[in-house]
């Protein structure tokens, strides 16, 4: 009977013991845990952007294009309360782990190339920007630099998004190709292919300067069909949040949130309607956290996911390279 109460008191010193490690961190500690604390709910709430409709809440769009950074910054917390031997470290470690399930990681490992074979067809996809026409870069020769990349590449079929048709005569090597139709004030994409194109069309997305175009491609005893997609442009450069009111700001990109989903749409069920083999290039002006990306892939396969190396980035803001183009 006397035991006990030692027992008692013995297990009671442990846990007032436990409880003072928690207490006694520094304030400084306690403001940086606070900060990691606001860091990882930013990041499990980015686990959830894929699975909700822009059109029912837009702001939480900006959360997709955030990711990488809320990544980073949440294993900066890792590691900082690794090195303190702290369990604070795993608040991030768990949300690190939540996140790559429910979003996947954006940088690949695989250290090399996969080989072209004789039987398979290569494909490029590029958002030329009409070849540097509106001087985007310094550099008077990018036109002409592109199609020479091309050439050295020589894909058996080529996808570009804002092309210039008066670059079209130095493509002649292909036999096939298509053009966003000329009646339309719109951006334009074009497929060119070394294998015959049998049937042609263009999504043309209402209320927008932004289009999708496909083709019917005989390969083989194959006919494939290729979806050349470019969405509602995001029109952010690095200055825009210089120049630009905040509030404008968010409020024009949701707007361009809430017509990129409702393109993604258009373009899901028109691919729905064909049993053909599909293949789509895209420039969704979007993330692969987003929704619309989530809506774009359906079951396909994501090149970069199979066979890509690195970030994968396919668009430079100052700073913070990210990867729209898919």
């Amino acid at each position: 009977m006397k035991v006990f109460p030692r027992q008692k008191r013995i297990f009671c010193s442990k846990q007032a013991k436990n409880s003072n490690k928690v207490r006694h961190l520094s304030f400084l500690d306690k403001l940086i845990f606070a900060l990691n604390l606001m860091f990882a709910l930013l990041l499990l709430f980015s686990c959830a952007v894929p699975y909700i409709s822009v059109e029912s809440f837009p702001p939480i769009s900006f959360l997709s294009l955030a990711v990488p950074l809320l990544v980073i910054a949440n294993l900066l917390f890792l590691v900082y309360w690794l090195f303190k031997r702290k369990k604070q470290l795993l608040l991030s470690f768990f949300i690190l782990f939540l996140g790559y399930l429910f979003l996947g990681s954006f940088y690949s490992f695989k250290m090399s190339e996969a080989p072209i074979l004789e039987n398979e067809i290569s494909i490029m996809s590029y958002n030329v920007r009409g070849f540097n026409n509106n001087n985007w870069i310094d550099d008077p020769t990018i036109g002409d630099k592109i199609i020479g990349f091309v050439k050295e590449n020589d894909p058996d079929i080529l996808c570009f998004q804002e092309f210039s048709r008066i670059r079209h005569r130095q493509l002649s090597h292909y036999s096939y190709a298509y053009q966003t139709p000329y009646s339309n004030n719109r951006s334009v994409q074009v497929i060119y292919s070394k294998y015959p194109i049998i049937q042609n069309g263009s999504l043309d997305f209402p209320n927008s300067g932004n289009n999708a175009i496909f083709s019917d491609i005989v390969v083989g005893n194959d006919t494939l069909r290729v979806y050349n997609v470019h969405l509602q442009s995001l029109r952010v450069r690095p200055g825009s949040f210089k120049r630009e009111e905040p509030q404008k700001l968010f409020k024009r990109r949701g707007n361009t949130f809430v017509k990129q989903q409702q393109q993604a749409e258009i373009f899901e069920q028109h691919r729905g309607a064909t049993s053909y083999k599909k293949i789509v290039c895209a420039d969704l002006n979007n993330t692969q956290f987003s929704n619309v990306y989530r809506t774009v892939k359906g079951d396909m396969q994501d090149s970069f996911r199979e066979k890509g190396t690195g970030y994968g980035r396919t668009y430079n803001f100052k700073y913070f390279p990210v990867r729209i183009d898919f």
